[in-house]
């Protein structure tokens, strides 16, 4: 897919979304104890950006990047409404990804793409913590992306993320009671350093 057309991909899915539902990632969301109380913070694939807006309540200072520039503009549209300071830019990830040592967070959700794991890793600062969730294969439900190359083996982000010393992980997979606790995706926080 040419880098074009996944923005417009994009640009499609984003057109008629609106904020109303759009909620920081779980991996996020039930970890906000381990954040620092200062630093940098980098929504990466940030979609409608709910983990940049949460990132940026915390008092990190947050930007947020995405392929879509509709996606872009709703957010800096609402985070200006909440007067909500983001630094938002409209980047594909995988052409120009982060550069090295430059966050002390770094929020991916339901977005893979394993080439750019090692950047992700140069670019957070020493004692900086990733926070990664996405899809998995051993799902229970259709949620998520179709092309299993878009989902995560068992535990391959312990695997993706062994460079890191590992915080939290959780991946309950098709285990015990399909009707509880967290499916069809994994969650993983990691420290550099």
């Amino acid at each position: 897919m040419t880098l074009q057309t996944k923005a417009d991909k994009w640009n499609k899915i984003y057109e008629g979304s609106e904020h109303d539902a759009v909620h920081a990632a779980k991996v996020l969301e039930e970890n906000l104890h381990l954040l620092p109380i200062s630093g940098n913070a980098l929504d990466l694939a940030c979609g409608l950006g709910g983990n940049a807006i949460l990132l940026a309540q915390q008092g990190l200072e947050t930007s947020a990047w995405d392929i879509s520039r509709i996606a872009i503009d709703k957010l800096q549209a609402y985070s200006e409404n909440l007067s909500i300071p983001i630094q938002l830019e409209a980047r594909d990830v995988t052409v120009t990804p982060p550069t090295a040592n430059s966050f002390d967070i770094i929020v991916v959700t339901r977005f893979l793409d394993r080439t750019l794991i090692p950047h992700l890793i140069d670019a957070l600062r020493e004692g900086g913590l990733i926070f990664y969730q996405a899809f998995i294969k051993d799902k229970t439900g259709d949620t998520g992306p179709k092309n299993p190359d878009y989902r995560l083996a068992e535990n391959e982000l312990l695997s993706l993320f062994q460079a890191l010393q590992i915080i939290c992980y959780r991946e309950e997979g098709t285990v015990g009671d399909l009707k509880r606790g967290f499916r069809n995706e994994a969650m993983l926080i990691a420290r550099k350093g």
